[in-house]
């Protein structure tokens, strides 16, 4: 049994708690937040609280927080000689104060807390500094999943920068596409079908090759007609932008 203490009362940590809650082989033992508001609805099912000094002996206490303030929890602490972890994609294991010793969890996922997570489609990147910890991180996230990754911090931080083009960029690339089908009183909806064979078709081709579009086709009167329509001057940027790099990618002639 794996006894953990979590700190934090973010999207990330709620959905932690949650999944933690119905795995038998992990005993959350108790949850801390700096407002224990956020978490106080749950203290029927576990301790919560807001002192840190207060904190449980466990096998692994995870800071799910801010990336600014992992540093300053962790060096808050009131022991040593601990496993503490953070959850974090972007933010190095020496952020965790060396008193303790250090460990990386981080599920490459985008949480809110209205929105259901299937743990065992989630990949969990793991690090430690020494095996007997790597051990215990592994066992705690293969419980949660088989997408288990150890990956350091250098290629962790890479892989968060590529994830903020494949999931962040995307979507803000959506909110437009939703603002635009707006203005021409268009239901969104009617792009879905389109956005989800772009999306099913990257399990079976590299994303390179099923390129389409006119920047590709080195269409460039769709392209001004595109560039005439579009009123907003940071959305045309934005088009130019890509579909530059559309065209610098597959080597077609400059526009």
């Amino acid at each position: 049994m794996l006894k953990i203490v979590l700190l934090g009362g973010g999207n990330v940590a709620h959905h932690l708690f949650a999944q933690f809650s119905k795995i038998p082989e992990i005993e959350l033992i108790q949850w801390y937040n700096r407002s224990v508001s956020a978490i106080q609805k749950f203290d029927s099912i576990i301790p919560v609280t807001n002192k840190l000094e207060n904190l449980k002996q466990a096998d692994v206490y995870i800071i799910a927080v801010s990336d600014t303030a992992i540093h300053e929890i962790s060096s808050s602490l009131p022991f040593k000689d601990q496993l503490v972890v953070h959850t974090s994609g972007n933010t190095d294991l020496k952020v965790i104060d060396p008193k303790n010793r250090a460990g990386v969890f981080y599920p490459l996922q985008s949480f809110s807390k209205e929105k259901q997570i299937h743990w065992n489609e989630i990949p969990l990147l793991l690090e430690a500094t020494n095996e007997k910890d790597l051990e215990k991180l592994q066992f705690l996230a293969k419980s949660m999943t088989d997408k288990v990754y150890l990956i350091n911090s250098k290629q962790r931080s890479s892989i968060h920068l590529t994830a903020v083009f494949v999931n962040n960029f995307v979507n803000h690339l959506y909110s437009i596409g939703t603002d635009l089908s707006e203005q021409a009183q268009i239901p969104f909806d009617i792009f879905i079908p389109l956005i989800k064979q772009t999306t099913k078709s990257l399990e079976t081709t590299p994303s390179k090759a099923s390129q389409t579009g006119p920047a590709i086709r080195g269409d460039k009167s769709t392209i001004e007609s595109h560039l005439d329509q579009l009123k907003d001057p940071l959305h045309k940027e934005i088009y130019k932008s890509i579909t530059r790099s559309i065209i610098n990618t597959h080597g077609r002639e400059k526009l």
